[in-house]
């Protein structure tokens, strides 16, 4: 049995909570919040206690920390979780400073501990199909691939100061969804962001429209388009053309109702938001964390490949801010 702290009781914390609780080889032991009453209710509402940050991390009965705080505490709590011995699962990204991420590697990596990043559409049963297809050769050589990433909604704007901007907040699940079906790093990254959802995101310093063109040693591309806008729900696809023909993982719907009349032809919108489309990745996430914990199967997903899609982030943001074309050596 795998004895978990979580640090974070907000609406991801609380969607992680759920999965420990439920899963036949885990338990949550205590949970941890700036904000007293939400970890509280949490802790209620699946039988922990409420602890400290502190108090969580130095309990020799723990065996793995979930963290789910904010963003600028990622890497001071994944280096504490590690010097204290404990598995980790930390939500993306790892921080919003690629040079202070290295850092926390390099001390992790002297520690020996595992770390897992929370890139949970890589678990989404869709894209793991597309992926086992393409391992399997059936469309031969990958070529072009299209990810396409859109939001019903901006997030407030008080949310966008703090959330390092688009390609560090929204595109970095989409960097990292390319690099699992292509399987290596891009060569250089080009990206174009306008701010035409909401002109209040682009006085904060953002966009919320934005296209990212990767390049490949071997002369193969990937597109990345993302929206803050999608008014018909939750847009995530993905299509990938390979030498011998495609592969395409397409949205999930809210029903699967087609009605077909004289007028046309209509069918259910997607999902209206990641809770709705991804609770199921986030179950099988968690599964592959308590395997690579209990089993000793491999960590599905490293701290380097958390720095790996920050560092494409760092590019685009830079490619967008510059209008040049940004070479991942830099």
């Amino acid at each position: 049995m795998l004895k978990v702290g979580l640090l974070g009781a907000g609406r991801i914390g609380q969607v992680h909570a759920v999965n420990i609780d439920g899963n036949a080889r885990s338990s949550l032991v205590a949970v941890s919040d700036v904000n007293d009453e939400a970890a509280r209710k949490l802790a209620a509402a699946h039988g922990a206690e409420v602890r400290g940050s502190d108090a969580i991390l130095s309990d020799s009965a723990i065996d793995a920390i979930l963290i789910a705080t904010s963003t600028d505490t990622h890497s001071d709590l994944i280096e504490a979780a590690a010097k204290a011995g404990k598995a980790v699962l930390c939500e993306k990204p790892v921080d919003l400073s690629l040079e202070r991420a290295k850092q926390c590697l390099e001390t992790v990596q002297g520690l020996g501990m595992q770390v897992m990043i929370g890139f949970n559409r890589r678990f989404d049963h869709n894209f793991a199909a597309l992926k086992a297809s393409l391992r399997n050769g059936d469309i031969g050589k990958p070529e072009l691939l299209s990810i396409t990433s859109f939001d019903p909604a901006p997030p407030p704007v008080e949310y966008i100061k703090v959330s390092g901007g688009l390609f560090r907040d929204m595109m970095i699940h989409d960097f990292d969804m390319s690099n699992f079906i292509m399987g290596e790093m891009p060569v250089s990254v080009h990206a174009v962001g306008t701010s035409i959802v909401n002109p209040d995101i682009g006085a904060a310093g953002d966009v919320d429209t934005a296209v990212v063109t990767l390049t490949y040693a071997n002369g193969r591309l990937a597109v990345i388009k993302n929206s803050r806008r999608a008014v018909y729900g939750y847009d995530q696809r993905v299509e990938l053309l390979g030498s011998n023909g495609m592969l395409q993982a397409g949205n999930m719907l809210e029903n699967t109702v087609v009605r077909s009349t004289a007028e046309g032809v209509v069918s259910g919108k997607p999902t209206y938001f990641f809770l709705e489309r991804y609770m199921p990745a986030y179950a099988a996430e968690w599964e592959a964390f308590v395997a690579a914990c209990l089993d000793g199967a491999p960590m599905p997903v490293t701290l380097a490949d958390g720095i790996s899609a920050l560092a494409m982030a760092e590019a685009a943001t830079e490619s967008a801010r510059t209008g040049r074309t940004v070479s991942m050596q830099e």
